[in-house]
C-alpha cells in the first residue's frame, strides 16, 4: 500500500464518483481508478489523494462481509450496498403494501446473515389492512414497528431499533423512507416527493445511495425506491434459507432434498394447510424459486 493511501468508507455514490469518510473523520470526494472496481455504499476502500486536486482516488475495495444484491435486466448481479448488519423494510398504507417485495428483502437479509425489521409507516391512515401481515412477521421473530413520519408517532421506536447499527432502509417508492430519515434527523436531509395523484404510486426521489449518521449512533443507508425487487440467488435450492419458518419446518420433511413444492411428506406444505405457516408467505417462497429458475434459464 502506498504511504499516502488510507482506508475510507464509501458514504455516497454518484455513478463513477463517490463521497468518502476517511478514518480521521474527514469527508472527501473521490473518483474510481479504472473501470474494474465498483464500490457501493458501505464499502471499505483504499484511497489516496490526487496531486493538485481536491478529489481522492479509490484504488481498491476491501473484502466485503456481505452484499445486498439483485439481478439486473442483463442477467448480471448488481450490488446495492455492502457491510451491513441490519435491514429495514418500509411498507405503508399508500402506496398499497406489496408484501411479496417485503418478503424478498427479508429473504435477502436472511441470506446475508443479518437481522431485519418491518416498519409500517403512515399509521395515521389506518393499520387494519396490514394487521395480519405484521402479526405474522412478529410471530416469525422479526422486529415490527408502526410509525407516522407525518405525526411523529412511533418514531422513537424506529430510532431504537436503528441505534448502533449500520443499516439500509429499503422499500417501494413513496412509502416514506426519506421522510422517516428526515424526521429522525430533525432536518430535511433527504429529498421527498408527494404520491402521484394520478397513479397513486410513489415517484423515485433518492437518485443515489447515501449513508447518513444517526444522532443516537449508527448509520443508515437510504437507497432508491423500487417498484420491484428480487434477491440474486445462486440457485433456487437456497431460497428456503431466506424464510425462517420454512427452514425450520424443513427439518421434518420426509426427504432431505425436499424443495417444498410437489414432494410427498413435505412438512412445509403440511404446516401451510394447518395455518402454522402463512400461505401467502409460502406463495412468496414459490415465487422466488420460480423467478430464480427463470433468471437461470434466461427467460426473465
Amino acid at each position: 500500500m502506498n504511504l499516502a493511501t488510507v482506508s475510507a468508507t464509501v458514504t455516497a455514490t454518484f455513478s463513477r464518483r463517490m463521497r468518502l469518510r476517511l478514518d480521521d473523520g474527514r469527508e472527501v470526494n473521490a473518483r474510481i481508478k479504472g473501470k474494474r472496481i465498483k464500490p457501493v455504499c458501505g464499502d471499505v476502500v483504499d484511497a489516496e489523494p490526487i496531486g493538485n486536486e481536491d478529489d481522492w482516488l479509490i484504488t481498491n475495495i476491501a473484502e466485503r462481509r456481505n452484499e445486498l444484491t439483485r439481478p439486473n435486466m442483463r442477467g448480471q448481479v448488481e450490488v446495492l450496498a455492502a457491510n451491513l448488519d441490519y435491514l429495514v423494510v418500509v411498507a405503508a398504507a399508500e402506496p398499497k403494501a406489496d408484501w411479496f417485495i417485503v418478503d424478498r428483502y427479508l429473504c435477502a437479509a436472511e441470506l446475508m446473515g443479518i437481522d431485519a425489521c418491518i416498519v409500517y409507516n403512515k399509521s395515521d391512515l389506518g393499520m387494519e389492512s396490514a394487521r395480519y401481515e405484521l402479526d405474522t412477521y412478529f410471530d416469525i421473530g422479526y422486529d415490527v414497528v408502526s410509525c407516522s413520519a407525518l405525526t411523529g408517532e412511533g418514531l422513537d421506536n424506529v430510532r431504537g431499533v436503528l441505534e448502533s447499527h449500520c443499516a439500509i432502509i429499503v422499500g417501494q417508492s413513496g412509502v416514506g423512507k426519506s421522510s422517516i430519515i428526515n424526521s429522525l434527523l430533525g432536518d430535511d436531509v433527504q429529498k421527498t416527493s408527494e404520491i402521484s395523484d394520478k397513479s397513486r404510486e410513489g415517484r423515485h426521489t433518492t437518485v443515489n445511495s447515501v449513508m447518513i449518521a444517526l444522532p443516537g449512533g449508527g448509520w443508515i443507508i437510504d437507497s432508491p425506491g423500487v417498484r420491484d425487487y428480487a434477491p440474486a440467488l445462486e440457485s433456487s435450492t437456497i431460497a428456503s434459507q431466506g424464510f425462517r419458518e420454512i427452514l425450520e419446518a424443513a427439518q421434518e420433511c420426509r426427504f432431505a432434498n425436499c424443495r417444498h413444492l410437489r414432494e410427498p411428506g413435505c412438512a412445509v406444505k403440511d404446516r401451510c394447510e394447518t395455518g402454522a405457516i402463512s400461505p401467502r408467505r409460502y406463495e412468496s417462497y414459490k415465487r422466488i424459486v420460480n423467478l430464480t429458475e427463470q433468471l437461470s434459464d434466461g427467460k426473465y
